[in-house]
């Protein structure tokens, strides 16, 4: 048991609110909220933050933190009856005693199995019965990696449909130094051109403006290229065919009461989602979706990332 500890350990966070850090011996780190069920920090060796968590987040549940990775269940943004991005991320989630087995990894001891079902109050707002498993665990060489099954428990025979999204906030030295490599000439839904449909023109994504696209049928492996950092986020995905990329720019930035003015610099949300074509599950029936992501040194020549050697090696 006490070597268990060395790798998990239940704590109290901000304002006294459950949490778990995971750690792994070369000194990384990850830090999960139950409430929201949310991944509020996550470090490497050299325990640098690698997500950002905005100074004015509050710690006020049911209010989400603003930052981190939010579970956003049964609903993504605002297209649908429920308010903005579902209600999995305002709600106390907790630790799974009973998981189902994952596939043998003894390499992976810094882990946690949290669950989310069903309240009598939910079910007048969005009618159906579910379990909605996360594991949140840390790799021996510091990537994240998020797991989630949802499973549809409704004893009335009836289907449900849901969009679901990893929704990262990742840390960046200065989004103007930002590129994103692997949506290019891709189809994507403009949010503010209401949901207009597009075609990426053109290299990397690059950042000067306010941003939010729904990018489609997009590949298994994402990078986010840190140029002043010299660093890259690589995003590896299942499941999950879309990837949403956001930054509100400053005018939004400042609307935002639980967001710093300035902040939007520091910070980019490329999110792992199923958000075009929503999922539907039978009675019985479970859907799964995972995320991993890893940071690594960038590889740079002329200012240009080699994504071939980037994805190679991992």
């Amino acid at each position: 048991m006490a070597s268990e500890n060395v790798y998990v350990e239940h704590c109290k966070g901000v304002n006294g609110l459950d949490k778990v850090i995971l750690r792994e011996i070369r000194g990384c780190s990850a830090e999960v909220y139950l409430d929201g069920g949310q991944v509020t920090s996550w470090k490497n060796e050299f325990r640098e933050q690698l997500l950002f968590l905005s100074s004015k987040a509050t710690f006020k549940p049911p209010n989400a933190i603003r930052g981190g990775i939010q579970i956003c269940f049964p609903q993504f943004g605002t297209i649908g009856s429920l308010e903005q991005h579902g209600f999995a991320r305002n709600r106390l989630w907790s630790v799974d005693r009973d998981p189902p087995p994952f596939p043998a990894n003894t390499s992976h001891r810094a882990f946690v199995d949290l669950i989310l079902r069903h309240s009598e109050e939910e079910v007048k707002i969005w009618p159906h019965r579910y379990e909605c498993r996360l594991r949140v665990a840390l790799g021996p060489g510091g990537d994240l990696m998020l797991t989630s099954r949802i499973r549809n428990t409704n004893t009335d025979g009836k289907s449900f449909t849901f969009t679901f999204a990893y929704h990262t906030y990742f840390s960046v030295t200065d989004i103007s130094e930002v590129r994103v490599e692997g949506l290019e000439t891709l189809d994507y839904l403009d949010n503010l051109k209401n949901r207009e449909r597009f075609t990426e023109q053109g290299d990397a994504l690059t950042f000067e403006s306010e941003v939010d696209k729904v990018y489609l049928s997009t590949p298994t492996k994402i990078a986010i290229l840190d140029h002043e950092r010299k660093r890259t986020f690589v995003l590896r995905k299942d499941g999950l065919p879309d990837a949403v990329v956001w930054n509100p720019w400053d005018k939004k930035a400042k609307a935002m009461a639980d967001f710093g003015d300035d902040e939007y610099k520091h910070m980019l949300c490329v999110t792992a989602a199923c958000v075009e074509k929503p999922i539907i599950l039978k009675p019985g029936e479970e859907w799964k979706g995972r995320l991993e992501i890893s940071a690594v040194p960038s590889s740079y020549c002329s200012g240009q990332l080699d994504p071939r050697r980037i994805f190679r090696s991992n």
